[in-house]
């Protein structure tokens, strides 16, 4: 007979971490609209650097149109032929797309009964698809909430590695502005994950 195993409780603290993983991959996924915009406006953090980044960007939100951030998007992520930027985890890992970080994520995601959405042809290892992700491991939304060592497990196999450099990158890309900031939320993020990480090893 198998013991049962207590369900994993999302604290209110996973579920800030999972919004915010959730939010970033939407500014990511696509350009954001209006409505994303005003939202994003309307945010407002603490004095830390998580804060602070977070309060840049909503500044900025709050001084962007929809048309000037879809032609950023478009230069940053799309451009004639390829973007200023790769955002995929097989291109930052290996120097390639639809490498074997992207083969290993397929296995991960298959094993935890996630699948790509019907209308995403992306390659599953770019950063919006990993945020979402994230996001949903967190708080359960392909069944059982992620404990956190299979949580830490997976940002640590397809995300800390190489997510931290996209965001430092997406920050100084020279077509980033309101992404600049996107970019510094997420490099600040990234970094307090990896941390919350390495102190819950010891």
């Amino acid at each position: 007979m198998t013991a049962m195993t207590a369900p994993v409780e999302v604290t209110e603290e996973d579920r800030l971490r999972a919004d915010l993983y959730n939010f970033l991959g939407l500014l990511l996924a696509s350009p954001p609209d209006q409505m994303l915009l005003e939202q994003t406006a309307g945010l407002s953090g603490d004095d830390g650097d998580l804060g602070t980044a977070i309060n840049a960007l909503a500044k900025l939100a709050n001084l962007s149109k929809a048309g000037t951030v879809e032609s950023e998007f478009n230069k940053l992520f799309i451009g004639l032929g390829r973007g200023e930027l790769l955002p995929y985890a097989s291109y930052y890992l290996t120097g390639f797309l639809n490498e074997k970080p992207l083969a290993s994520l397929r296995r991960d995601m298959a094993v935890r009964g996630m699948t790509r959405a019907q209308n995403v042809y992306e390659p599953e290892d770019n950063i919006a698809s990993l945020m979402e992700m994230m996001g949903a491991l967190i708080v359960g939304r392909f069944g059982e909430p992620a404990s956190l060592a299979d949580q830490k497990t997976f940002f640590n196999k397809h995300i800390g590695s190489w997510a931290g450099h996209f965001f430092s990158d997406l920050e100084g890309a020279k077509n980033s502005v309101l992404f600049a900031a996107v970019g510094a939320v997420g490099r600040v993020f990234m970094s307090i994950e990896a941390e919350g990480n390495r102190m819950s090893a010891e």
